[in-house]
């Protein structure tokens, strides 16, 4: 039974904000810096989560997930009727990030489920990104690690620079993954500006959570949800720049636990449906987040999800803290032809630790 009750952290933490936003004032401040604390913090001394239970009742986790739809419409709702402040939206965007992208980078995979597919894309409309449902499962997936991957950070790239090109390169492959579908299905050259467009009808759906920010809160609530929505999606791209980057992989070799970084801290493991077992994940993307392995060889991030993302938006001590495991990975993970492509990295980089300088640091 704890196996499932453990999950249940994820809606606590919504609850939690959704409180605090309630509330507001100071203590919407508060209750964003306790939810920050509170992952670093759970991350540090709760250690690792190598467990891998069987599940018998694969529904009830499922239904969790579809759990994040309610709750995340009532944390906008919230944040839209509250006083309007920075900490605000800083709250909310973490919220649309976790409560909304996790559990919708989970459902989104199930394209054979068309009610998971649904509130997966819904959830993801609340950061405008719904043609993360296309890109990423049918891009970033099958590119991961390689050049052609809009969303894997090629070594000593800044972070902010990362959440503006992977935002645009990322829109563009979507779009031509959905042409390429639709010519498929004999669309015609008109096909990519039809209503079967899902890249069109995504961007719809946002636009309806716009329209209901304005009916609620005129164009102050909308203007609100809007920046709202855009923080959940930089936190998007700043946990993609943070799963692979630097990692390099040969495209002619099949996607392995090596080529993400990987956490197994307990807490975030707990609260984010095992978003942090991300080797395994991608080496076999159709596994539910239930099933994930811990992979405690693959190579690891610098510690849990929220401690990482706060280390990767402070760039000096990124770099300081992520040059040595990128060296390492290289001459511990890397294949033949893989050290090759590292090399040209390293140079494309003009770091000097990466060109054989300092090895311990930037």
């Amino acid at each position: 039974m704890r196996h499932y009750l453990k999950f249940f952290l994820f809606h606590a933490i919504g609850l939690v904000a959704l409180a605090a936003l309630h509330a507001g004032g100071m203590v919407t401040t508060v209750g964003l810096l306790a939810v920050v604390t509170v992952y670093i913090l759970g991350d540090a001394i709760g250690g690792d989560d190598l467990s891998t239970p069987t599940y018998r009742h694969p529904g009830v986790l499922t239904f969790q997930l579809w759990l994040a739809l309610p709750l995340l419409a009532a944390i906008v709702y919230t944040a839209v009727t509250s006083t309007h402040s920075v900490p605000g939206v800083l709250l909310t965007g973490l919220m649309i990030g976790m409560v909304g992208t996790i559990t919708a980078h989970e459902l989104t995979h199930r394209t054979w489920d068309p009610v998971s597919m649904l509130i997966g894309r819904w959830l993801l409309a609340f950061s405008f990104d719904t043609v993360f449902a296309i890109e990423h499962v049918y891009g970033h997936h099958r590119y991961v690690s390689t050049l052609e991957d809009p969303a894997t950070a090629p070594r000593g790239r800044n972070v902010y620079f990362h959440i503006v090109a992977s935002t645009i390169k990322g829109n563009v492959s979507a779009w031509e993954i959905e042409k390429k579908r639709l010519k498929r299905e004999g669309r015609g050259a008109f096909g990519a500006i039809s209503p079967h467009n899902a890249v069109l009808r995504g961007h719809a759906m946002s636009i309806v959570l716009v329209a209901a920010a304005w009916t609620i809160g005129g164009w102050a609530g909308a203007g609100y949800f809007a920046l709202c929505a855009l923080t959940g999606k930089a936190l998007l791209e700043v946990v993609n720049y943070m799963e692979h980057y630097g990692i390099v992989r040969d495209p002619a070799t099949p996607v392995q636990p090596r080529h993400s970084w990987n956490t197994n801290r307990r807490f975030s493991s707990w609260t984010m449906f095992n978003l942090t077992r991300h080797s395994h994940h991608h080496a076999q993307g159709e596994v539910p987040y239930q099933d994930l392995k811990p992979f405690a060889d693959a190579p690891m991030m610098i510690s849990g999800y929220l401690t990482t993302i706060v280390v990767a938006l402070i760039p000096p001590l990124w770099h300081r803290l992520m040059t040595p495991k990128v060296l390492a990975w290289d001459r511990t993970h890397a294949t033949p032809a893989e050290r090759k492509l590292a090399a040209q990295a390293n140079a494309r980089s003009g770091m000097k630790a990466f060109n054989g300088g300092d090895q311990h640091g930037v």
